[in-house]
């Protein structure tokens, strides 16, 4: 008997044969709208070729092809899968998803895994890509600090790659405790961005990387690979510690680094770690997210990143921490809209955000209300615009924000109306454009 398995458009399994479950070594329990059909693949091959086998069924009408598949057990074995889009309501409506006939040859195959995948997979496992969080915030305040002659151009280097380093710690160590805590395992709804993008195509949005779950990395090697970036965000401190100090001459500024450092090591480890696992008290991770990426990296980043002594009062540092808030806030939507896919496995493993504190309906006006906040912390701070660019043209800047604005809105109302569908995704991955787009707008009006 063939291994014949239909899923739907993001690959969960819809229905399985008898012939599937023997190929495979799987209960039919375990799989039926729980797992992904990436679960028989190793992880490189989902990440080089999946798409591709696809987008070629979708064209075609079908694709064939010889692979190499993962039964439970960690056997692998050669196959011949014919992949066909699969219309479960009739060939004139939508299109629901695929079917997969599979059957077992007695042949080589291999696969050769091109040096982008590796790149690719690496990028998965660390979620490197979510790092523009970190690193936008920084370049803005680089590029204020430039319009000043005050930017050390090393101590952003060394700033910028520590800052990273220590985000990728946060992502990794994420998935290690989430993982291990069993709250990855329930998550059967997060969110692939697929083919729906091509920015962010194939990424993983919500309900970690996946990459555990893939075979990309073990659980062991994810806290290890963590450790490793944390160590090197260390040394970064050290060395931008020892290069401030010829810069300045002062210890205002690795004093600042410190503590601001400090806070935010302790901060990111916490976020999902025992015994504090903030995300999973009431709102207590967004506003960590919101601090650290916020207030607390801007103002870091003004510290690290001049070449110049800052005196540590609130007059002198008001402005790098005022300019956190817009940006802080950004990255808590993100958090927040990628929460409602999650918010069934989140409930079940008491992680008590937001989106599960008050409910999905109700939450979609959190994010409006961060959304108005962003525009009113921005246009606060623009006031003070002028003790670094002088002539900044304030028409331009409230011509550029008004249509970033009604992309909010229009954001907003996917939200709004989809808040319960996986056609929401297409707003999720709208919400990380849009907090890009807010910053290259940001950056323009500075040079306009």
């Amino acid at each position: 008997m063939k291994s014949v398995i239909i899923c739907d458009m993001e690959g969960v399994i819809q229905e399985i044969n008898k012939g599937a479950l023997e190929l495979f070594g799987y209960d039919k329990e375990e799989l039926i709208g729980k797992k992904r059909v990436s679960i028989f693949s190793p992880g490189e091959i989902v990440i080089q070729n999946v798409l591709g086998w696809l987008e070629k069924a979708n064209k075609e009408g079908k694709s064939l092809v010889k692979t190499n598949f993962i039964k439970k057990d960690g056997t692998k074995f050669n196959a011949e899968i014919l992949i066909t889009p699969n219309f479960a309501n009739g060939k004139d409506k939508e299109q629901t998803g695929y079917c997969g006939i599979t059957k077992e040859i007695n042949e080589d195959v291999n696969i050769p895994i091109n040096f982008s995948t590796k790149i690719f997979k690496g990028i998965a496992i660390t979620r490197g890509g979510f790092t523009l969080a970190s690193i936008l915030p920084m370049i803005i305040i680089a590029i204020l600090l430039n319009q000043l002659n005050s930017l050390s151009i090393i101590n952003t280097i060394i700033s910028i790659t520590g800052i990273v380093c220590l985000h990728i710690f946060g992502n990794l160590y994420n998935d290690y405790f989430d993982v291990s805590s069993g709250t990855d395992e329930v998550n059967n709804e997060y969110f692939n961005v697929g083919d729906k993008s091509l920015i962010l195509r194939g990424a993983q949005i919500s309900g970690g990387s996946r990459a555990i779950e893939l075979g990309l990395i073990t659980l062991n090697k994810t806290k290890k690979l963590g450790n490793i970036m944390l160590l090197i965000a260390l040394a970064c401190i050290v060395f931008l510690s020892i290069s401030i100090f010829l810069e300045t001459k002062s210890i205002n500024n690795i004093y600042g680094i410190f503590t601001i450092g400090f806070l935010g090591l302790i901060l990111t480890y916490s976020y999902t770690a025992k015994p504090l696992r903030l995300s999973a008290r009431r709102g207590l991770g967004e506003f960590v997210i919101f601090l650290t990426f916020g207030p607390l990296l801007t103002l870091g980043s003004a510290f690290a990143m001049t070449n110049t002594s800052l005196d540590i009062t609130y007059n002198a540092l008001k402005f790098f921490i005022f300019i956190g808030i817009p940006l802080g806030l950004l990255t808590t939507n993100i958090l927040l809209i990628n929460q409602f896919p999650d918010y069934n496995s989140d409930k079940k493993s008491n992680k008590i955000n937001l989106v599960v504190l008050f409910g999905k309906k109700l939450s979609r006006w959190i994010y409006l209300l961060n959304l108005v906040l962003i525009f009113l912390s921005t246009f606060y701070f623009i006031q003070e615009i002028s003790k670094f660019i002088p002539v900044f043209n304030y028409n331009s800047f409230y011509i550029i924000f008004s249509i970033i604005f009604v992309y909010g809105l229009y954001i907003f109302s996917g939200l709004f109306k989809y808040y319960d569908s996986r056609k929401l995704i297409n707003y999720n991955i709208h919400t990380i454009y849009y907090q890009i787009i807010f910053c290259l707008g940001l950056v323009l009006t500075f040079y306009i």
